[in-house]
């Protein structure tokens, strides 16, 4: 049985500290405030990144070095004969393709997954992909388990600004003038490799129901109702955890069979591009 490595990207969500304590690697998405490279938890921290922006910081990101990722591999296959390696969405990041570009040259040693998941959908899958390994598939067994199971999934969040998506060119200046005006929140769906809006409006409590009521209905049209228990739901947020204060309850409440909610902060790469206030819930259906 070949021995391994799961590796992914800090868009997952999964910190060095928590890489460690599951036995995964990651690589860390660069970001850049004011032309000045940083790296998520290498030299900034989530409290750092939030309290240095705000509406008129620049701020961009980028995707990791292919110089970067091969000194990954080549450190990873020295003790692994094979290595899964799960970034982001082809569909919201270009390093995707060019990680496949790159697997080429290593004599298929190393399986780049594109299973179109970003964020805790993308954590999931890396939690799927140790388990797969440790039931001894090999890496393109793997590769194939997971892609075939990307489109299980789906993340609706709710933002508490515009101006990022704005800056993103997400949305053109105008709208984002009159959803400002208005103090209209926008509901976003992610479902594969399109970020569609979804709904629009006035007060957090709102957005909340919409969101258990969509994931409700994900449920019971793609995952088997609400009686099979087949779904796995965590919640994400950008800036302060107040974000998500009382919503956990709640969603405990709508999917009783859940003892606890995993709970955590947006990778930084996300939320430069919808900036501080956004929160998030997360479906994936459990990998048979």
């Amino acid at each position: 049985m070949s021995k391994i490595a799961v590796l992914t990207d800090s868009n997952s969500g999964i910190t060095p500290k928590e890489a460690k304590e599951l036995g995964l690697y990651v690589i860390p998405m660069p970001f850049y405030i004011d032309d000045q490279e940083f790296f998520e938890e290498v030299n900034m921290t989530q409290e750092e990144f939030y309290e240095r922006i705000d509406e008129k910081t620049a701020i961009s990101t980028s995707q990791p070095s292919l110089e970067n990722v091969g000194k990954k591999w080549d450190e990873l296959l020295k003790e692994y004969d094979e290595i899964v390696y799960i970034p982001m969405s082809s569909g919201l990041s270009g390093s995707c393709s060019s990680a496949r570009a790159l697997a080429q040259d290593y004599d298929g040693k190393v399986e780049v997954v594109d299973n179109q998941r970003i964020s805790v959908t993308l954590r999931r899958s890396c939690l799927d992909a140790l388990r797969l390994a440790e039931e001894g598939k090999s890496a393109a067994e793997i590769r194939e388990i997971l892609e075939k199971a990307g489109l299980d999934a789906s993340i609706y969040i709710t933002l508490d600004t515009l101006t990022y998506l704005k800056r993103g060119g997400r949305i053109t200046p105008a709208a984002a003038a009159i959803g400002t005006l208005l103090k209209i929140k926008p509901v976003l769906q992610i479902q594969g490799e399109k970020l569609d809006a979804f709904a629009t409006v006035r007060t957090i409590a709102q957005a909340r129901k919409i969101m258990i009521k969509s994931a409700i209905k994900d449920i019971e049209t793609r995952f088997g109702g609400m009686e099979a228990h087949e779904v796995d739901i965590d919640l994400a947020y950008t800036g302060s955890e107040e974000a998500i204060k009382g919503f956990e309850d709640e969603v405990k409440e709508a999917f009783p069979w859940i003892d606890k909610v995993y709970a955590a902060p947006l990778s930084l790469s996300v939320g430069c591009h919808i900036g501080p206030g956004a929160f998030a819930i997360a479906l994936s259906h459990k990998l048979k």
